[in-house]
């Protein structure tokens, strides 16, 4: 077996391969079309798999795939695309496929050096002292403590998911989404891109200060000398904005024509950071043997801008003699010592302090603690005293050092994540690295580690060595315009200032390099489709339009034109990125899937759950509007692809919790029924398929949509007929026919297709067996069988009143639609009208609740609901209808009332008639076996037969009857002939009878005495009598068609059928017009002979309506009037 299976790796190049003499499989899987049995066996003759043979067609052998498997190799983002192009061009034998290079770097130069060089960044060389002149030692501590924790922990979770499996390129977008899911991963993978822009107008903002402060301050075009306070402060935004957007265009250019160059650049531009801080680390150690000098002019207690003079005193002795100086000038109106001065200059001492006095001075005490500025505050020395009126009016303001921003403690926090940021970088790298399970972890945390490290040292070395007005001067205005950290590092400042000038331009570059390939992958997964322009680029990759898009954002963040007001804008984007890793995180720790198995060993979900904690902390630290700002630019986007994205089934955290929180709300439903105040229609919806598995009434869904205002649960199921194994396609294609349907009419819930030997067996079923738990169904919704008088759909009309009685025998609400195809679609609107409620018989409040769901779409929202009830001749309706108002009052249901007397009333000539024929075509039915056809022309020569009969006996009768029973403008003659009555959907519940009723009539003089019935006696509910069945038995088939002639109506039928009339007459007058009517449904036959009959009764009742809404209650309470 072991050389069989070295010869097949060894032999995928084709049959001519040597080895054991087998042909050998030119792919790993083992299908072929082409070879014949004969060739399969002798394919797998020796090789001891021939009990596996039938296998081999689907799967394939593990000796053919282990290699594959074993070398597997992150593959960048889109590669799929290039594999199957190359796969397409190797199908040209003359084309030779290109080999793919192996991943090469290792943790230090593919992990800890990328981060080490996206931490360190902008905002250390620029503000960290100014931070620590502010908050103090102890403020600024905590700051870089609580920051550095945050991205700590944030490693420690992406070590956890990087470690979980294979990570193709992607980073930290892929980690999340695939985590998550697309919703979240979208969200975040946008939030995310947003800050890495910003990141990069940031690294823009601080190259241009770096240059017009620092390095070349007469390149500025808005010219600031002269200025003061807020033209001073334009002028210099308006030189960042129009430097900001030149080295934008040219950066973005070079990103466009050679990225590659970047790349190349990227260790100059890190040999640039480290030797700048190893400087500042050299300054530290010499100020403790010689501190630099740099002097501070003090007057009073006020920093003095140290441009304008050259001595810090106000006269000097020369020639023995008292002159003034510069600054003397500045403050005076003449140079001479009798001069008019300003007053504060002139009650106030000018000193000299030194700004670096060394790590030694003791004046880390001093700088212990913060010092909060307003804007426009002067930067005044601890310590020293100072004469100052407060009522003379301050001048000469421009000659002092200011703050030129009001600092908090929460814009110290936003300001200075960003330098933290940066942690990703070698999890983006992660299709180059060699081992990216092992590097990831190792090179993130320690290059966090390294960083954090070095920031807590600065901020107690700074505090140390840096005298406090010096830290608090954020341009360096004090100290000849150099940079404070430039001050401190040996053996120039300009180290630090070239040196942190090339690292801010690399780092802006890397932005604008990434950011692209960000955006480019998050496009290409396709989950936002309003992006997908973005996923193309030029022929070798590069993602041109989004590097357009990245520019054009980024552009924002120059017109912004502050650093300070940069920084907290993609602080807020890198922390939710942070916050779902660390959620991410947590949810597979506790969800304790199978696929969980990360190498990395060192994380716990509280330690994730603490840094998700301290990341939603920060966000509003920093500042709560941004906050709230960045939430809900991703909850737009979560939501956009929640409803317009693609779906994408990633195996994602967000499933597994949804799995674990369902199954926990299906263990506490076990615990019993739901409360009536918590009752709400869980709607099982019965679809009939035709031969080619469509949807024969898609009305049934509209109209399911709009009961859903209960917001329950909804399953659509249908049967299909055969076996399992052998019809299973044909439920595949039903299945989807269901939900593509439920999608086109908005119904959210389940599709479920049962496979059976007979539908009646399979509507069964999917009423016993939907549903899950204590999430079952409550409420069936079948459509009226419209064609059930044609004798082919005999079955089917006796499967619908089965589903009537097994629904009652489980207690489950039925809802039958009749004439569902005259029903509204989600898209129609009624501006007007009525929904008329019919309520014969108390059935729990179902009739009452039905429509006040209705009314809660949009296609019933204009509609008015009506409440009808029919009071007996000893019933007091005045009395009901105020009870009736009040018990709607109470249910807080807004309804018109009307009691309709029902008035005691012969049976009619018409009542014997439609009882006659409806029992004679059950007859015929039984007795004769005929053809469709011939069966059809039988029954139209009875009906017309009897209807003469009864014509020509009691003519002066019918016409009597006209006027009194039948609506004005209705004759009998105008009665629609039964078969071609339009025919609907049933609804149970029980009529109720007119118990006085009277069974004999001047009409019938031939009906049996004993079959009338006592004014109060009570209705009988079987459907026909025995005496009926006797006689039907005692018919011979030989007698023909002419007996049936003979035959008397059953008594029991003509009352019912009476009942039926009289409702119909009064439903018709009162709700002709109605947009819909519900109404009470009737019970079933107990006695199965009476099943023709019953439909019969319903097809009467809802003569003439238009939508009429069949309802029959669970047995239960629906409705409360309690809170």
């Amino acid at each position: 077996m072991l050389n069989n299976m070295t010869d097949t790796e060894e032999g995928e190049g084709g049959p001519n391969s040597q080895g054991d003499g087998n042909p050998k499989e030119s792919s790993p899987f083992i299908n072929s079309s082409s070879a014949s049995d004969v060739e399969k066996s002798q394919q797998y003759d020796g090789k001891n798999m021939a009990l596996f043979e039938e296998e081999m067609d689907n799967s394939p052998m593990v000796s053919s795939i282990l290699s594959s498997l074993a070398n597997y190799s992150n593959l960048p983002q889109g590669s799929k695309e290039h594999e199957e192009a190359e796969n397409e061009e190797g199908a040209a034998p003359s084309k030779k496929k290109p080999a793919v290079k192996a991943p090469s770097l290792g943790t230090l130069m593919g992990v800890y050096l990328p981060c080490i060089q996206n931490i360190f960044g902008v905002i250390l060389f620029l503000r960290m002292t100014w931070m620590v002149g502010i908050g103090g030692v102890f403020g600024s501590f905590f700051i870089v403590f609580m920051c550095c924790s945050t991205t700590m922990l944030t490693a420690i979770s992406m070590s956890a998911i990087a470690t979980n499996g294979v990570v193709p390129a992607g980073g930290s977008y892929y980690m999340i989404s695939r985590s998550l899911g697309p919703e979240f991963g979208g969200a975040v993978g946008i939030c995310f891109y947003l800050g890495t822009t910003f990141a990069g107008a940031m690294y823009i903002l601080g190259a241009i200060e770096l240059l017009l402060v620092y390095i070349l301050p007469q390149a500025a075009i808005f010219k600031m000398e002269g200025l003061e306070g807020a033209e001073m402060e334009a002028a210099m935004l308006n030189n960042m904005r129009v430097y900001g957007t030149i080295v934008l265009s040219f950066m973005a250019t070079v990103v466009f024509v050679g990225v590659k160059y970047v790349n190349k650049l990227a260790l100059v531009f890190l040999a640039c950071v480290i030797l700048s801080i190893l400087a500042v680390y050299a300054g530290v150690i010499k100020t403790a043997i010689e501190p630099p000098v740099f002097p501070v002019c003090i007057l009073g207690n006020r920093t003095l801008i140290s441009k304008g003079f050259d001595v810090c005193a106000k006269v000097i002795e020369q020639d023995n003699g008292t002159i003034t100086t510069k600054l003397w000038r500045i403050f005076c109106d003449s140079e001479f010592l009798n001069a008019t001065c300003d007053e504060y200059f002139a009650n106030n001492n000018v000193s000299e302090i030194q700004g670096i006095p060394g790590v030694t001075s003791g004046i880390l005490a001093e700088n212990l603690f913060g010092y909060y500025l307003e804007k426009g505050d002067f930067l005044e020395k601890r310590g020293l005293s100072a004469v100052q009126d407060q009522e003379v009016p301050i001048t000469n303001s421009n000659r002092y050092v200011l703050a030129d921003i009001t600092s908090f403690f929460t814009l110290l926090v936003g300001i200075y994540f960003p330098s933290v940021t940066g942690i990703m970088a070698g999890s983006n790298r992660s299709g180059d690295l060699r081992n990216a399970q092992r590097s990831i972890p190792i090179g993130t945390i320690a290059a966090i580690t390294t960083t954090s490290t070095v920031y807590m040292s600065a901020v107690v070395l700074f505090g140390a060595c840096i005298e406090g007005v010096v830290l608090r001067d954020k341009f360096g205005e004090g100290v000849n315009g150099n940079l404070v950290i430039g001050t401190l590092a040996w053996p120039s400042p300009w180290v630090i200032v070239i040196g942190s000038f090339f690292s801010t331009c690399g780092a802006g570059l890397q932005s604008l390099t990434g950011a692209p390939r960000l955006l480019q992958a998050i496009s290409r997964d396709s989950v936002i489709p309003f992006l997908k322009v973005f996923g193309q680029g030029k022929a070798n990759g590069e993602p041109t339009w989004a590097l357009l898009l990245t520019a054009s954002i980024c552009e924002i963040g120059i017109i912004i034109a502050s650093l300070d007001a940069v920084a907290p804008i993609l602080s807020m984007f890198f922390l939710m990125c942070y916050m779902f890793v660390n959620l991410a995180c947590a949810l597979q720790t506790l969800l304790r899937t199978p696929n969980w198995r990360p190498r990395f060993k060192f994380y716990h979900w509280a330690l994730s759950f603490l840094g998700m904690s301290l990341c939603l902390s920060l966000m509003f630290i920093c500042s709560w509007y941004y906050a709230i700002v960045a939430m809900v630019i991703a909850t737009c986007i979560y939501k956009y692809i929640e409803f317009a994205g693609a779906e994408k089934e990633w195996g994602d955290g967000i499933r597994g919790i949804s799995l674990s929180a369902a199954r926990y709300a299906l263990m506490r439903l076990e615990e019993g029924p739901p409360h009536t105040k918590n009752w709400r229609p869980q709607i099982l919806v019965l679809l009939s398929m035709d031969a080619e598995q469509n949807v024969e009434q898609p009305r049934l869904l509209s109209l399911t949509n709009q009961l859903k205002a209960g917001k329950g649960l909804t399953i659509v199921g249908t049967s299909v007929v055969g076996t399992f194994l052998n019809n299973h396609a044909e439920a595949q294609k039903a299945e989807q026919s269901l939900r593509k349907l439920m999608e086109t009419e908005k119904v959210k819930g389940f599709s479920q297709v049962v496979i059976s030997s007979n539908l009646r067996d399979g509507t069964s079923h999917l009423i016993q067996v939907g549903g899950l738990g204590g999430l079952k169904h409550n409420t069936v919704l079948v459509s009226w069988p419209r064609t059930w008088k044609q004798p082919e759909d005999n079955l089917r009309f006796r499967n619908f009143i089965e589903v009537v009685r097994e629904t009652t025998a489980a207690n489950m609400a039925l809802l039958v639609p009749k004439n569902i195809a005259a029903y509204p679609s989600n898209g129609e609107r009624f501006t007007e009208g009525h929904i008329d409620v019919w309520w014969i018989v108390h059935d729990g409040g179902m009739l009452m609740l039905l429509p006040f769901l209705l009314r809660q779409h949009k296609v019933w929202r204009k509609c008015k609901m009506r409440i009808f009830t029919v009071a007996q001749m000893d019933d007091n309706s005045i009395q009901m209808k105020k009870d009736l108002i009040t018990f709607l009052y109470h249910l807080r249901i807004d309804a018109e009332v009307e009691v309709v007397e029902m008035h005691d009333s012969d049976i009619s000539a018409y009542t014997y008639e439609k009882t006659l024929v409806m029992e004679q075509r059950s007859q015929i039915l039984k007795q004769m076996h005929l053809t469709k056809n011939e069966m059809e022309r039988e029954i139209q020569s009875i009906t017309d037969s009897s209807r003469g009969s009864i014509r020509r006996n009691n003519p002066s009768n019918l016409c009597s009857q006209k006027s009194t029973d039948e609506p004005a403008g209705v004759s009998v003659e105008e009665k629609p002939e039964e078969e071609s009555v339009a025919v609907s959907r049933p609804k149970q519940v029980q009529l109720i009878q007119n118990k006085n009723a009277t069974p004999t009539s001047p009409t019938s003089p031939t009906t049996p005495a004993g079959g009338a019935a006592t004014p109060g006696q009570e209705m009988q509910m079987t459907w026909t009598d025995k005496a009926e069945n006797q006689a039907a038995a005692a018919h011979p088939e030989q007698g023909g068609v002419k007996d049936i002639f003979n035959m008397k109506p059953n008594q029991s039928n003509v009352r019912r059928m009476h009942t039926a009339l009289r409702l119909n007459e009064v439903i018709m007058k009162k709700s002709k017009e109605a947009k819909l009517v519900l109404l009470n449904m009737p019970g079933p036959p107990k006695n199965r002979m009476g099943e023709d009959n019953y439909m019969e009764f319903l097809e009467v009742l809802t003569e003439g309506l238009n939508r009429v809404l069949l309802v029959r209650g669970g047995g239960r309470e629906v409705i409360t009037i309690y809170s």
